[in-house]
C-alpha cells in the first residue's frame, strides 16, 4: 500500500482535455435537420469525425476555386454511385475524372439497361448457368455486355476514321469522349443518365490509364485483328495531363477507392509537387502496403500531396460516404 502511495504521488497531473470537443451524437429527440446532423459528424468521432474533416476540405477546394480530380473505381459505377458522378459532371463541378475501364464500360452499359439488386452470397456456379455476371451484390447479364460489343464497334468504327483523317492515334480520353458523343446519337440510350455523356458535352477530361483492363480489350483484341492499324496512344494522354497538372496553381483530389485510377492521379500531380487538398473514400488499409490501401502520409514520401496539405482518409464503404459528401458540400452550394 505505501508502494502504491509513492507511486501516486510521481504520477504527473491529470492532462487538461477541456479545450478539445466533446464527444457528442446527434440527438434524433428533437426531429431532423440535416445542418445539424452533419455538423453533428465532426464530434461523433470515429469515421464520422473524418467525413466531417473531409467534407470541410471539400468545401475548401469548392470556396477557392481549385480544380478538383475525381477519382473512382470501376464498381462506383456499378453502383448507385453513377448518379452522383453525373451530377457532378453535368453541373461542372469537376475538372478532371480518372476511372478504369469498368468503370467507363459500364456507364455505357447502364446508359442503354440497368443492374440490378442482387444477392452477395448465390452461387456463382447458378449465376453462371443462368447468365448472370456478379459484382457483389449488383447482378447483371451476358446479355448487357453483348449489347456492350455492338455500342463500342461503333465508337471504333468512327474512331478509326478520325485516326485516318487526322493522322494522329487515338487516346483513351478520345476514346471517351467519342463514347459520350455516340451515346448522344442512338436512340435506345439514355444519354442523360451518363457521366460520359455530361462529361464530352463539358469538355471534362476522362482519363482510364488501363483502358484495355476490361471487356473493351477483349472487344479490341478483334477489332485490331482486321484494322492492325488502329492505334490507342495512352502516352498522349499522360502529356495532356501533365501539362494541366503543371499549369494549374492548385489542385484538389477526391479519390473513391484505390487502384490504377487512384495512383495515376495521385502521380500526375508529383510535377507540382503534390496535391494542395486530399480527399480519400476507401475501406482498403495500409497494412499490406498496396497503393490502394496507403495513407496520406505515405504518398506525402512521394511528392502526390503537399506535406502540409489540408487531408482526410474516410475508411468506410464510398457508396455510404460519397453521397453524404456531396450533400453537405457540392449540392449545398
Amino acid at each position: 500500500m505505501e508502494e502504491s502511495n509513492e507511486l501516486y504521488k510521481k504520477m504527473k497531473k491529470p492532462v487538461d482535455l477541456s479545450d478539445l470537443p466533446e464527444i457528442k451524437g446527434y440527438d434524433f429527440e428533437d426531429g431532423f435537420n440535416f445542418e445539424k446532423f452533419i455538423k453533428s459528424l465532426s464530434t461523433s468521432g470515429i469515421q464520422a469525425a473524418e467525413l466531417s474533416s473531409a467534407i470541410t476540405i471539400t468545401n475548401l477546394m469548392i470556396n477557392e476555386n481549385t480544380p478538383i480530380f475525381l477519382s473512382f473505381t470501376a464498381n462506383m459505377i456499378s453502383s448507385g454511385l453513377r448518379e452522383s458522378i453525373k451530377y457532378l459532371t453535368k453541373n461542372k463541378k469537376i475538372s478532371v475524372m480518372c476511372t478504369t475501364a469498368g468503370g467507363i464500360e459500364e456507364d455505357a452499359i447502364k446508359a442503354h439497361s440497368p443492374f440490378r439488386v442482387g444477392n452477395f452470397h448465390v452461387k456463382g456456379e447458378q449465376l453462371f448457368e443462368a447468365g448472370v455476371v456478379r459484382i457483389g451484390n449488383i447482378y447483371a447479364t451476358n446479355q448487357h455486355y453483348t449489347h456492350f460489343e455492338f455500342f463500342i464497334k461503333k465508337v471504333f468504327e468512327k474512331l478509326l476514321k478520325k485516326q485516318s483523317k487526322d493522322k494522329e492515334p487515338i487516346t483513351p480520353s478520345g476514346l471517351c469522349h467519342m463514347m459520350g458523343k455516340v451515346m448522344e446519337e442512338l436512340k435506345e440510350y439514355d444519354h442523360e443518365s451518363s457521366f460520359l455523356y455530361h462529361a464530352y458535352k463539358n469538355n471534362i477530361p476522362v482519363y482510364c490509364p488501363g483502358i484495355i483492363d476490361g471487356a473493351i480489350g477483349d472487344i479490341l483484341y478483334f477489332f485490331k485483328k482486321s484494322h492492325p492499324e488502329f492505334v490507342i496512344d495512352v502516352a498522349a494522354d499522360h502529356m495532356k495531363l501533365v501539362d494541366y497538372v503543371i499549369n494549374c496553381e492548385k489542385t484538389g483530389a477526391i479519390i473513391l477507392g484505390g487502384g490504377i485510377s487512384k495512383h495515376y492521379t495521385l502521380l500526375a500531380n508529383v510535377f507540382k509537387d503534390g496535391f494542395d487538398y486530399a480527399v480519400q473514400i476507401s475501406t482498403s488499409d495500409y497494412y499490406d502496403a498496396s497503393d490502394s490501401g496507403g495513407n496520406h502520409e505515405e504518398a506525402v514520401t512521394w511528392a502526390k500531396i503537399k506535406p502540409h496539405a489540408p487531408r482526410a482518409k474516410v475508411h468506410c464503404d464510398a457508396s455510404i460516404a460519397f453521397p453524404l459528401l456531396i450533400a453537405a458540400s457540392f449540392a449545398k452550394k
